[in-house]
């Protein structure tokens, strides 16, 4: 008895050593997103995708691909918008994981003339697969909770149409009054902190952990 109690032991070791280097591979890998993407190294910001990965935003939704190449137009461009990551959160079953991770997006632009800063407050939701051996993005759909819009210059007031701000969700309705504004359609239908859009993302991410197939995590 003391021997299989001996091999049990040694058995749930290496399962919590594992666990914890899954772990870890995660929390870099989310590190790494938006490290690699404000500094444009877009070689090293698609090996955090699988090749089947998808990007949902304000503006985007459609392949890591299509949104990598996004990103670099605008970067090329000399769009300004930048990341930072706070808490993560990761739920992690075999080769599967489901992971959020407060986040922070700052995007400048201008609004009739008058240079702003949108910062946005809110939460990435990943839904990451292990496949041989390399953990990656399959999903990343960003929760949108609370924004605000200041003038980079604190004697400048822009002007807004308060009828077109409330047309957006209040999560996100500065930043997406700001892309309107310089020529994006934004997507209207993202999660919040409350309500039926983010019932359903909890939804399909738990789906997701019970190992159904990718296709659960469309919208």
């Amino acid at each position: 008895m003391l021997h299989g109690a001996g091999e049990r032991s040694d058995v749930d070791h290496r399962r919590s050593i594992d666990d914890a280097l899954d772990r870890l591979a995660i929390r870099e890998l989310l590190q790494n997103w938006v490290v690699w993407r404000d500094a444009g190294e877009w070689e090293r910001f698609a090996t955090v995708w699988h090749d089947d990965g998808r990007m949902v935003a304000t503006w985007f939704q459609a392949s890591a691909a299509e949104f990598i190449a996004g990103c670099r137009k605008g970067f090329d461009q000399g769009v300004i918008g930048l990341h930072a990551l706070g808490g993560i959160s990761i739920d992690l079953r075999g080769t599967r994981a489901v992971a959020q991770s407060k986040m922070q997006i700052v995007q400048r632009g201008e609004v009739d003339g008058v240079a702003v800063d949108v910062t946005c407050l809110g939460r990435f939701v990943d839904a990451l697969e292990k496949r041989d051996g390399r953990w990656g993005i399959v999903l990343r759909q960003p929760v949108y909770e609370l924004d605000r819009m200041a003038p980079v210059d604190p004697a400048a007031t822009p002007r807004l149409d308060e009828s077109l701000l409330r047309s957006f969700p209040e999560g996100y309705r500065h930043l997406a009054y700001l892309q309107s504004k310089v020529g994006f359609t934004v997507d209207k239908s993202l999660p919040g902190t409350r309500g039926p859009a983010i019932e359903a993302l909890n939804t399909r991410m738990a789906r997701w952990l019970d190992g159904a197939p990718a296709a659960c995590l469309s919208a």
